[in-house]
């Protein structure tokens, strides 16, 4: 057992569970925050499936995002806090602030509560959403350098993204005292699943797999296994020389719809048969990131967009 108490926050999620799953693999007593005791019970089951023997190191603790009430219980006895909760609608919002208010609000609920107990690093999980929707230059090059403007018309979940993290780096250096800040900033996140709530983009394989349309999918976009998100958040956690850093996490190459549904047809034939047709996308409107920050940081070598992509195809038929 590791003498660190880890708390992750929306631990019933794709990437909050996957995280609980190699912290206890790695020793690691945890904390973690869910909704309700269904919620829990959830993500019991989901961790006995992947292979957790023993759930005796994780704690739950009932805290939701609009809500100050167990944020104090959450955080006491921890000494890192990964902060991987946020609000992802499945459908555009009436009212944008539905999905902004709690994103940013409950960023500061957890770095106020972290700064009371003495907490000695939050890792926040942000998103390409807060980098890559304002600059529209052909060749540029989005780095950890480049930020959404959040002014600008964009759908609420990007808006929500970038003012939650603007949030979070404001209060860190107006009254962090002396917690401290790392923020991942994954692509769209893919991987290995193990139950039914994952992210959008695992929807996105399911939707080729079955032939839906993809007429609305003409762009390109960054792969990130949600294996290498968990470990960039771990490195982050731990690495000195990450405080106050963002990481930008995605895999070497930049990929779009077309390319997904020719690697599963040529690698997984049996399971490319309904897939419709889909066009290739104008090599002029690939999008570039950097992921150099990560890698020299961290020694990091990001699996394979292939390799991801096939691991979330070879775990969908179990579910």
């Amino acid at each position: 057992m590791k003498k660190e108490r880890i708390l992750v926050t929306g631990g019933s999620g794709y990437v909050g569970s996957s995280t609980i799953l190699k912290l206890l693999q790695d020793g690691y007593s945890v904390k973690t925050t869910v909704r309700s005791a269904l919620r829990a019970t959830q993500l019991s089951d989901t961790l006995v499936k992947a292979g957790i023997s023993s759930l005796n190191n994780l704690e739950f603790i009932e805290a939701d995002l609009n809500d100050d009430k167990n944020w104090d219980a959450a955080v006491a006895g921890c000494d890192y806090v990964l902060h991987v909760a946020s609000p992802l609608p499945h459908a555009e919002p009436k009212n944008d602030d539905d999905v902004i208010i709690p994103a940013r609000d409950g960023a500061l609920r957890v770095l106020k509560a972290a700064r009371d107990a003495n907490v000695k690093r939050v890792v926040l999980t942000s998103s390409f959403a807060a980098v890559g929707y304002t600059i529209n230059e052909p060749g540029h090059v989005f780095d950890e350098a480049d930020w959404t403007d959040s002014s600008m018309p964009n759908p609420a979940y990007i808006r929500s993204k970038v003012i939650a993290e603007e949030a979070a780096w404001d209060f860190i250096e107006n009254e962090g005292g002396k917690l401290e800040l790392s923020v991942i900033i994954p692509t769209g996140i893919f991987g290995p699943v193990f139950n039914n709530d994952y992210s959008l983009s695992i929807q996105l394989i399911k939707d080729i797999l079955n032939g839906g349309s993809m007429e609305n999918f003409d762009f390109s976009f960054g792969v990130i296994d949600v294996r290498d998100v968990v470990l960039l958040h771990l490195n982050a956690m731990t690495n000195p020389d990450a405080n106050g850093h963002r990481f930008i996490a995605t895999s070497d190459d930049i990929v779009s719809c077309y390319d997904i549904a020719e690697l599963i047809k040529k690698e997984r034939k049996d399971r490319s048969q309904a897939i419709g047709s889909i066009k290739p996308i104008d090599q002029n409107r690939r999008i570039k990131i950097s992921n150099e920050k990560a890698k020299s940081y961290f020694n990091w070598k990001p699996i394979s967009w292939k390799d991801t992509i096939l691991a979330t195809v070879d775990s969908l038929p179990s579910l």
